[in-house]
């Protein structure tokens, strides 16, 4: 990458954080080293499968693109795609800095903003990542909802990083289910996982401004079409569906 890169410090300073009370600091702790554990202990266990639709990306080291998909996948995804130096998307709330915490020990990058506070700054700080070739990512849903409804930023940083958007959804094989705003999915020891991974969605640099809820529309049709893939076909993973070869560099997806 160039040398005129961010430093990811600067990405995720402090000062772009809002102060939190002593409990909530404690809290945040306690929280996301847990989280962090859990995903260690159970998500190596897991057999995950990759399936592609036509003209999507061809790997998960493949770049630059603007990447969305639910919450409710977190655990599994920031396993399957650590360590690419991915930036995302964090909001300065308690759920956005548990979210960054966990994440930085998976190789990825917080960017601080949100769709309520500090957007056009992270989408600048965004923009600023893809130019020098990375991928950017949005837990589009995220922090608090509503679930499963996405939001204009992808679409924005879409067309004015001329890069295209890409989604993609994973489903667990019988998953516990949290009584959370995002009934966030935790897979159960050695269970199956299916990441299904969306058609490209390019967004013209000089598209006006009554067209983003088109692009807009076209981003949450893709993301509920490979949600509705990936779980009606978890069950074929080790079946007609291989067993995906994680590498250290990321690793090359099935043909579509």
């Amino acid at each position: 990458m160039s040398s005129t890169a961010p430093a990811e410090e600067e990405l995720d300073s402090p000062s772009a954080r809002r102060p939190f009370t002593r409990w909530e600091r404690f809290l945040l702790t306690v929280i996301s080293r847990a989280v962090t554990f859990a995903v260690k202990l159970i998500a190596p266990t897991l057999r995950y499968s990759v399936s592609c639709e036509e003209n999507s990306p061809q790997s998960l080291e493949q770049r630059p693109f603007v990447y969305s998909f639910w919450h409710q996948c977190i655990f599994p995804a920031v396993y399957l795609w650590r360590n690419l130096d991915i930036r995302v998307m964090s909001s300065t709330s308690f759920d956005g800095e548990f979210t960054a915490r966990m994440i930085r020990r998976f190789g990825f990058v917080p960017v601080r903003g949100s769709s309520s506070r500090g957007a056009v700054r992270g989408l600048l700080g965004l923009r600023r990542e893809i130019a020098q070739g990375y991928t950017v990512a949005f837990t589009i849903d995220g922090p608090r909802g509503p679930r499963f409804v996405t939001k204009p930023g992808p679409v924005l940083l879409a067309r004015s990083s001329r890069t295209p958007m890409a989604v993609f959804h994973i489903a667990l094989e019988n998953p516990w289910i949290l009584r959370t705003w995002d009934a966030l999915l935790i897979p159960k020891p050695f269970s199956k996982a299916l990441m299904r991974v969306g058609t490209l969605i390019p967004v013209p640099e000089d598209m006006p401004a009554d067209q983003l809820e088109h692009y807009h529309q076209k981003l949450q049709s893709s993301l509920d079409r490979v949600k509705t893939w990936a779980e009606t076909n978890v069950h074929r993973v080790g079946g007609d569906l291989p067993i995906f070869k994680r590498t250290t560099e990321g690793g090359t997806f099935p043909p579509s």
